[in-house]
C-alpha cells in the first residue's frame, strides 16, 4: 500500500492499518515542506516522485496493489499526479479528504475560487488580516501593501511576503481560547483560511463569529474525475481490505 500523506487523516489510517493488519507492507510518501514530519507507523519515503510518469515507474518497481491519496486537500498538483499515473498502471486509487467545513448561524463567510482571488477581495473586507492560508501561498498576498498580516504557519515563510508580516510559528490543533485571544490582542478584523476542513484548525472560525468579523474562505480544488472519495479513515481502511477480497467498504464515488 502506498498513502500519499503530510495530513493527520494519513497518520491516522497508517496507525489503523499497523493495528488491524501488520502484514500489510505500507509506505507512507511525505512531500518534505515541514521541516520536522511526523512519521507514521511504516516506511516513510520524503520527496516528490517526479511527476505521473515518475510515480507511475514508482508503483511498478515496488509492485504497489493500492494507492490512498491523503495529501492535504489543496495539494492538487500531487492529487493529478497520483490520478493520472493509477490510470496508467491499473492501481486502484482511492482519495481520503476529510469533510469540509460548513458555516454556522452567525459566520459571515465570503468564498474565492484561489488564492488570488482572495488577494484581491481581502481590502474590501478589513485591514487587519489573520492569514492561516499555509506559507507557499504568500506570495499571491505580497502586494498589499495597505493591509497588516498576522501569518500562522509551522515553518517560517519565505519571501515574498506581505510588506506589513509578523509571523507566528505554531503547528495544531488550536484552541478556542487561543484563538480568540490571538483576535483580540492583535486586533484582528478579517481571517483568511482555505477550506482545510478538520477540527485542528476549527476553533478559529468559532472565534471569528464570536468577534463579529468576516471570513475570507478559498475553496477546495475538486478530487480528480473518476477517483472515489472517503470521508473517513475508517471508510478508507474498508476500502484498503476490500482490495484483498473482503468486500468494499463505503465510500462515495
Amino acid at each position: 500500500m502506498l498513502i500519499l500523506g503530510g495530513t493527520t487523516e494519513a497518520r491516522h489510517l497508517a496507525e489503523t492499518l499497523a493495528a488491524h493488519a501488520p502484514d500489510q507492507q505500507v509506505t507512507n510518501s511525505l512531500a518534505g515542506r515541514v521541516t520536522r514530519p511526523t512519521h507514521p507507523p511504516g516506511t516513510t519515503r520524503i520527496g516528490g516522485f517526479g511527476g505521473p510518469d515518475g510515480l507511475a515507474a514508482w508503483l511498478r518497481t515496488h509492485g504497489v496493489d493500492a494507492v490512498v491519496d491523503a495529501t492535504h486537500p489543496f495539494a492538487e498538483r500531487m492529487s493529478f499526479n497520483a490520478a493520472t499515473a493509477c490510470a496508467a498502471t491499473g492501481t486502484p486509487l482511492l482519495a481520503l479528504r476529510r469533510p469540509a467545513w460548513e458555516p454556522s448561524d452567525g459566520d459571515d463567510w465570503h468564498h474565492v475560487p484561489t488564492l488570488a482571488a482572495a488577494a484581491a477581495t481581502l481590502p474590501a473586507l478589513g485591514s487587519r488580516a489573520f492569514l492561516t492560508t499555509g506559507r507557499t501561498g504568500l506570495a499571491a498576498f505580497a502586494h498589499l501593501d495597505a493591509t497588516w498580516f498576522l501569518v500562522r504557519s509551522v515553518d517560517a515563510p519565505t519571501a515574498p511576503v506581505p510588506r506589513h508580516t509578523e509571523v507566528l510559528l505554531d503547528r495544531g490543533p488550536f484552541t478556542l481560547e487561543g484563538e480568540r485571544a490571538l483576535i483580540r490582542e492583535h486586533r484582528i478584523d478579517v481571517l483568511v483560511t482555505k477550506a482545510s476542513g478538520g477540527s485542528a484548525t476549527a476553533p478559529k472560525l468559532a472565534a471569528a463569529r464570536e468577534a463579529g468579523i468576516p471570513v475570507l474562505v478559498v475553496d477546495r480544488p475538486p478530487v480528480p474525475r473518476g477517483v472515489p472519495v472517503a470521508t473517513s479513515v475508517d471508510a478508507a481502511a474498508s476500502w484498503l481490505r476490500g482490495r484483498d477480497g473482503e468486500g468494499e467498504g463505503p465510500y462515495s464515488g
